[in-house]
């Protein structure tokens, strides 16, 4: 059974009431960067890009802030945190699964997730679209490309992802959306241009560009701006909006 945390309310209608004197008491209390996620919500719906916010490690009463506000779309990077939070909150919430998924762990989110963004593999797009099967629904996926210079970050090469788009055909129930990659972690502007860029490149090039509204997801906090000038359609931001993480 999941934990109920202690949250803003449990009446979600309040949540559309800003100028709840309750809510902005409490409000006050929370991690939030709230001047920070207007002006970058202001900023990406200019440049119509998408803002997922990454709540990994986050509790349950600062995704409510955001709520609030707001934001409906929400990035996670572990199965059980995000099944347990799913569960808590407004069932109108967007949640992406951004981290690495294994195969054995589809089943637990098939059933709610908005987007998977980590697709590295044929045998998880498979099981994916067997999960879809199961409830009834097609799984919208972002197909996760290796960019950076670090062998520890996932993702296809450009042969994989050849293979893998011309096999989409075998699966149905998976909507294969766009891409995602992860830069390096450097300071060098030309070295993260770069990689933005491939991902572009790589997503003009494929079949996947031809569809209305294909997705770039690429940026994040220290990042986005020049993703974005690359090209970028949905960025997952998290410390900028919720403050540095602490694992335990």
């Amino acid at each position: 059974m999941s934990k109920i945390y202690p949250t803003l309310t449990t009446d979600y209608s309040l949540f559309t009431s800003r100028s709840s004197i309750v809510f902005s008491h409490q409000i006050s209390d929370m991690s939030i960067n709230v001047e920070m996620y207007q002006q970058i919500k202001q900023e990406l719906a200019a440049k119509q890009v998408t803002l997922v916010a990454v709540s990994k490690t986050k509790p349950v009463a600062d995704i409510e802030v955001l709520y609030a506000l707001g934001q409906r779309d929400f990035g996670e990077n572990y199965v059980q945190e995000l099944v347990d939070k799913q569960a808590q909150l407004p069932p109108d919430i967007h949640w992406h699964f951004i981290g690495h998924l294994q195969s054995n762990k589809v089943k637990y989110i098939a059933p709610f997730v908005h987007l998977i963004h980590g697709v590295d593999s044929l045998k998880l797009l498979k099981e994916i679209d067997k999960q879809a099967v199961k409830n009834n629904r097609i799984i919208h996926c972002l197909l996760q490309v290796h960019i950076a210079s670090e062998e520890t970050k996932f993702g296809m090469d450009e042969n994989e992802l050849t293979e893998a788009i011309q096999q989409l055909n075998l699966f149905p129930n998976v909507k294969v959306c766009g891409l995602m990659g992860m830069a390096s972690f450097s300071d060098d502007e030309n070295k993260l241009r770069t990689e933005f860029n491939t991902l572009h490149t790589l997503l003009q090039k494929s079949a996947i560009s031809h569809q209305p509204s294909a997705i770039l997801s690429m940026g994040m906090s220290g990042d986005y701006k020049m993703a974005i000038e690359e090209g970028s359609t949905m960025v997952r931001i998290g410390s900028l909006l919720f403050g540095a993480r602490v694992y335990q």
